[in-house]
């Protein structure tokens, strides 16, 4: 038996898919901060109704949310199936 032999094969700790939801999930995620951004005002004199929209209270947040689901259910899928 040979020192080769008796060494344990390297393995990743997630499967292909896991890897492939993970970043789906990123993706999801980044979107939901990308869409919450901006709305502001350049002159802190001057209130702008924008920053209460429904892109920056409900749908940014969704997202966000959606993509953290994502990422517990790449965590938690099975890579063996």
């Amino acid at each position: 038996m040979s020192k080769e032999d008796k060494t344990p094969k390297q393995e990743f700790l997630f499967g292909k898919r896991n890897y492939l939801f993970m970043f789906i999930g990123v993706a999801v995620i980044a979107l939901g901060f990308i869409l919450m951004a901006g709305g502001g005002s350049d002159d802190p004199n001057v209130f702008n109704e924008e920053i209460y929209s429904f892109r920056r209270i409900r749908l940014a947040p969704t997202l966000v949310i959606i993509g953290l689901a994502i990422e517990i259910y790449a965590i938690l899928l099975n890579p063996k199936k």
